[in-house]
């Protein structure tokens, strides 16, 4: 089994790492640490958990708003499941949308055990959308979700209408493969710090929003979701790192995406640098690029109030 410096197992440091990550996955609004806007309905903390099978495999969901039109499915980050989202952006979203949050296979509290390739989770995210009986959806994917989302456009294209792509990159995208580096690095600090060494910047008011966010994604307190396994972190990152490999092809691929595609990243992502946003912009034929300033891999939720407008006139465009 790999070791890291501090002789404790990295098995048990990632587990601990995505967590701790996982517990919380995002912020509030603007840099400055201001709060996001109170929304109409608060869907997030009502929605109930429900299921639907599909292939030996009970799939967890939620359904956030009843807005008529395409729905936007959400597909998640690396260690996270459908309370991890931060509800600054699921709320401010449903206000507009048909939201769906879901766990995918051995996810959360969906069954079954995560798959080892982007590709299957790909596969399995589709199984899902089509259990529903979206015949037409838009996705959002963060991070490892923002993967997930290239893999369904590429293999998948007539299903999904736009999608929006943040703190995520290509295949082999450039710093990714560091991820087991900045894992280990987190091995004695507190869940809270590791959420905001992974997702923000050093700055005051980036550590201000992100503080506020480890309060404010807890504030879910009946029907929550369930942490990941161990199983499930070790194939997720798996995967990841799979993703990270160099792959000549990568770019060249994303010229066959023929939806718009709006990408959203952090000036300072470290996970996952910017330049792979800005390679990936230039690839996709029809894609507009955002890029927030002093934000690290959660920018979109650091920015939650802006990323929510844009977004919003993204998909009503």
């Amino acid at each position: 089994m790999m070791k890291i410096n501090t002789g404790v197992s990295f098995k048990s440091v990632l587990f601990s790492a995505l967590l701790a990550f996982g517990l919380v996955s995002c912020n509030n609004d603007e840099a400055s640490g201001i709060q996001p806007e109170p929304v109409a309905i608060d869907y997030h903390q009502t929605a109930k958990t429900q299921f639907v099978e599909t292939g030996g495999v009970k799939y967890a969901y939620r359904i956030l708003g009843d807005q008529a039109g395409t729905p936007l499915v959400l597909l998640a980050s690396l260690g996270s499941a459908m309370d991890d989202w931060d509800p600054a952006i699921t709320n401010g979203l449903a206000q507009k949308h048909k939201v769906i949050l879901f766990d995918n296979r051995g996810v959360g509290s969906s069954t079954g055990q995560v798959p080892a390739t982007i590709a299957d989770m790909a596969t399995d995210a589709v199984a899902f959308i089509k259990a529903m009986g979206f015949t037409k959806v838009d996705l959002m994917g963060f991070s490892m979700g923002g993967f997930i989302t290239q893999q369904i456009l590429l293999t998948e294209p007539g299903l999904v209408r736009k999608a929006i792509l943040t703190g995520t990159g290509p295949k082999g995208s450039e710093g990714l493969a560091n991820l087991p580096n900045i894992i280990a690095s987190t091995a004695n600090l507190t869940p809270e710090e590791t959420f905001l060494t992974f997702g923000f910047t050093r700055s005051e008011a980036s550590l201000k929003a992100g503080k506020a966010s480890y309060e404010r994604i807890q504030q879910r307190k009946t029907d929550r979701d369930q942490p990941l396994s161990q199983q499930a972190s070790g194939a997720q990152l798996g995967a990841v790192l799979a993703w990270a490999k160099p792959y000549s092809n990568a770019l060249s691929e994303l010229k066959a995406i023929k939806q718009p595609v709006l990408l959203v990243q952090g000036k300072n992502d470290v996970p996952v640098p910017v330049i792979n946003a800005i390679n990936a912009s230039q690839s996709i034929p029809n894609a507009n690029l955002v890029v927030y300033p002093d934000a690290g891999h959660a920018a979109f939720c650091q920015y939650a109030g802006r990323f929510v407008e844009e977004v919003v006139n993204f998909l009503g465009e």
